[in-house]
């Protein structure tokens, strides 16, 4: 198989490039930075294609002669910064979708393993956690981003009304792992834990790249697979963060009410100073809302398997020390040679 795979410096794409060479394909990966690229990915043999989502006319001659379009690529910080990001959200997780599917289809690709995201899946009437058949939860109306990946979703479907690429869907959960160098809300998360920047235990929690690969040949057209998981606690994922890490994870427990109303003084502080921000009332409310999720469709159809919690963070935990360990030592040796 030759695949062309989106975002791959991402969390998610770059381990899904990593797999497909491993298992013998021929890979494609698009990047916006080549440098970037590089350093995430290293030696691997794959053909860099430099490029980005908001203008797909400058790399889809590169998308010829491949057979399957993995599609990580996605605009997700909207509420980690100052100003309303609505229309980048619009133009390349939900236009930017379709365009790249019409791409994929006028190239002969002949399959599309498109990302979306758990967070468009909601509560079940029955109680019973949340499946590909629940709607999206109240959420993905203040979360801009699940609000893009609902959208996404539904053009999708409008797509496929009127086009043969088949597209399936994989709806990842809250992913943890190494070589996340955004990083993701996630490995933000374990960060602040070895800094030490987490003050105490906060109420919530959260839940892929075989699954996406095993889609290809398993999985249908127009259906959605969660790959999501088990559910973890902040508080879990704390205490095995200190497990694999030694650091002495939070012990005083900071009441919602309390943590909500200091990220809106934190947020409206960053808005009137223009700043950056990872405290947000919406990001608070994200790890509040403790949906739980089944993926029993992806096991039973997709044949994925999860790795343990604890030796998933081990390793993201070594791969962020050592990245930091070759920052510095790159450091070093700049003030060196300026000396």
């Amino acid at each position: 198989m030759k695949a062309f795979v989106t975002g791959n410096t991402g969390l998610l794409g770059s381990n899904l490039v990593r797999l497909l060479v491993e298992q013998g394909h021929e890979v494609k990966a698009l990047a916006r930075s080549a440098e970037k690229a590089r350093r995430i990915l290293g030696d691997l043999k794959v053909e860099s294609v430099v490029g980005d989502m908001e203008n797909l006319d400058g790399f889809v001659d590169a998308m010829t002669g491949c057979d399957v379009l993995f599609h990580t690529a996605a605009y997700f910080r909207e509420y980690y910064q100052p100003g309303d990001h609505w229309k980048t959200l619009e133009d390349i997780n939900i236009k930017g979708t379709v365009r790249i599917l019409e791409t994929a289809e006028k190239r002969g690709l002949k399959k599309a393993i498109y990302v979306s995201s758990s967070g468009v899946i909601g509560r079940r009437s029955d109680g019973k956690p949340g499946d590909e058949t629940a709607a999206p939860p109240k959420l993905a109306e203040g979360n801009l981003y699940f609000k893009s990946k609902v959208l996404a979703e539904a053009a999708v479907y409008d797509f496929l009304k009127t086009h043969k690429l088949p597209v399936v869907m994989i709806l990842p959960g809250w992913m943890f792992g190494p070589s996340d160098a955004a990083p993701t809300s996630a490995g933000q998360l374990v960060l602040d834990y070895l800094d030490k920047k987490i003050p105490g235990i906060v109420d919530g929690g959260g839940t892929v790249a075989q699954g996406m690969i095993n889609a290809v040949e398993r999985g249908g057209s127009g259906e959605r697979y969660i790959i999501a998981g088990e559910y973890y606690s902040l508080e879990t994922i704390g205490k095995t963060v200190e497990k694999v890490s030694g650091v002495p994870a939070p012990t005083m427990r900071i009441p919602y009410r309390i943590l909500l109303a200091y990220a809106w003084f934190v947020q409206t502080s960053s808005r009137l100073r223009g700043v950056e921000t990872l405290m947000t009332v919406e990001g608070i409310r994200t790890l509040h809302h403790q949906e739980k999720i089944s993926s029993e469709k992806a096991k039973r159809e997709l044949g994925i398997t999860f790795r343990p919690l604890e030796e998933t963070l081990r390793d993201e935990v070594n791969w962020f020390r050592a990245r930091r360990s070759q920052t510095e030592q790159a450091s070093s040796v700049r003030v060196v040679n300026r000396a």
